[in-house]
């Protein structure tokens, strides 16, 4: 389904990239359901390896396959954040089922590899890195949104401007409803809702994996951690190139960000854990 987003006449481009698809005039995503997709699949796989997860053949083979694929698919439609928390959520799926800490740093080997690869082939990869180690040199540019970002949450101060008093979401940052909507918040609550928005996210994955503790069955455990950690690192990849940490990424977050597909996706995927939280009780 995601490759269908290069299909003429059903593939929708926005900010240079081709990520969505246009059905009876309904924009859709479909990365989104390829991140719960991988997840679902690499908890079965892994629950029926079983013991055998620790080998090369069951274990590490397969997750380095399904990360080729997958990322084949989503760098092809130039979407290297989506990847990165694929590949992250993927990993730690992978150790909670009884996967090697050695094929674990092969991994990171091989990404890192692949990532300096990605950037020297690719320019808006490298301007993404070279923004994020100075911001400032090109304000009006590709740093643009970052400053804007800092300004805002900067004039936030403590306690913010008040709901509503965002100035920099008029005209100034990017994407204010989108991207740049924790940059919003932290203007208009300062860094006490700042602070709490993180806390929340905090508590879910705590609240999270307190669940997958308790699920008896191995793919329900690992599903309940893949998603977990999908939310997570989406909202902290989100947080972080806002505050300037990490690299500016179209990475949205979760609950907060508008967008259709991927909050329907991330409600739906809420609804799985809270089912398998049911089901384990039942048990």
């Amino acid at each position: 389904m995601t490759l269908l987003v290069f299909v003429p006449g059903l593939g929708q481009s926005h900010g240079g990239a081709t990520r969505w698809l246009s059905v009876f005039g309904l924009s859709f995503q479909p990365s989104e359901l390829l991140k719960i997709g991988f997840i679902i699949f690499l908890s079965a796989w892994l629950s029926d390896a079983k013991d055998k997860v620790k080998t090369f053949k069951y274990g590490f083979l397969p997750l380095l396959i399904l990360f080729v694929i997958t990322g084949a698919i989503l760098l092809s439609q130039k979407d290297t954040d989506t990847l990165a928390i694929v590949v992250f959520s993927g990993l730690a799926v992978f150790l909670a089922s009884g996967g090697q800490w050695k094929h674990v740093f092969i991994s990171i080997l091989i990404g890192v590899m692949s990532l300096t690869t990605i950037a020297l082939t690719r320019p808006y990869v490298m301007n993404r890195i070279t923004t994020f180690m100075n911001p400032s040199a090109n304000a009006l540019g590709s740093g643009y949104q970052i400053q804007q970002s800092l300004i805002a949450i900067g004039s936030g101060g403590l306690t913010g401007r008040g709901f509503g008093q965002s100035i920099q979401k008029f005209n100034f940052l990017p994407e204010p409803i989108g991207d740049s909507i924790f940059a919003v918040a932290g203007e208009e609550f300062g860094f006490l809702g700042a602070t709490t928005i993180i806390l929340i996210f905090v508590f879910f994955a705590f609240r999270g994996l307190k669940i997958a503790v308790n699920v008896p069955d191995s793919f329900g455990r690992l599903m309940v951690v893949g998603i977990v950690i999908l939310v997570v690192s989406q909202a902290f990849v989100n947080i972080g190139a806002m505050v300037g940490v990490l690299p500016l990424s179209g990475i949205t977050l979760p609950f907060f960000s508008h967008g259709g597909t991927a909050l329907f996706m991330t409600l739906a995927e809420i609804g799985i854990i809270l089912n398998i939280s049911k089901s384990s009780k039942k048990q």
